[in-house]
């Protein structure tokens, strides 16, 4: 069974008995759990989550603090923009997707929000993306990592991380030849997706074409998530 039929599965199966799905969960619930309205617009029937849903439950090591991170810690206390990337992007669109989520933090730090902010972008490239590699990366971006509220994202090795985006995102990870691109043993298809989560885990936005879309639309978001 694909992810969207067993979230309707599962929500219809709540529903019947009279119940909502536990926290950290997969599931849909009610409107009332969000402060953002459903989007103008949907994209078809996409497998990653959509407003409304529940952000799947997984636990990624962060190299740089030596915590492991889960987004369940953060129910209660922080929303949370979450974002897949890898440092040896050749054609901008993980720069971009990085730049959105610091544009966040730098806004989330001026108005005084900061800690109630969680900016957390997973590789899916552990083999290169390496602690000193990833940190080199945040300087190279302008990331504050000081703040205590960015989380680089690195999983155990390559295959834990397909495994991870394919059983929680539905994004299909794979190697492709990097020989177009100077000094790229490989690369990878780009998935700009970028996750709103509010403070009970529930997902407000799904930005399917991250780096497209306006940055400062996602500043509001993630600024009216986090004040309402």
């Amino acid at each position: 069974m694909d992810r969207r039929r067993f979230l309707r599965s599962l929500a219809a199966t709540g529903a019947a008995a009279g119940t909502t799905a536990l926290a950290g969960c997969a599931g849909v619930l009610g409107d009332d759990t969000t402060v953002l309205d459903p989007p103008e617009q949907t994209r078809g029937d996409p497998v990653h989550p959509i407003h409304g849903e529940e952000m799947p439950a997984f636990t990624v090591p962060d190299p740089l603090t030596g915590d492991d991170i889960s987004v369940a810690d953060y129910e209660g206390e922080r929303a949370v923009l979450w974002t897949s990337f890898y440092t040896s992007c050749p054609d901008g669109v993980c720069p971009a997707l990085i730049l959105r989520l610091r544009r966040v933090q730098e806004v989330a730090a001026e108005e005084g929000y900061g800690d109630e902010a969680a900016l957390l972008a997973q590789t899916f490239d552990p083999e290169r993306d390496t602690a000193p590699v990833l940190r080199e990366y945040a300087n190279q971006r302008g990331v504050d990592l000081d703040a205590g509220n960015w989380h680089f994202l690195r999983p155990e090795s390559y295959e834990a991380g397909v495994e991870l985006m394919d059983d929680n995102f539905g994004l299909k990870i794979q190697k492709t030849n990097g020989e177009q691109y100077a000094n790229l043993e490989y690369a990878f298809p780009h998935y700009g997706l970028i996750l709103l989560v509010n403070k009970q885990g529930i997902v407000e936005r799904a930005y399917p074409r991250g780096p497209a879309t306006e940055t400062e639309r996602i500043v509001d978001d993630f600024r009216r998530v986090v004040t309402a």
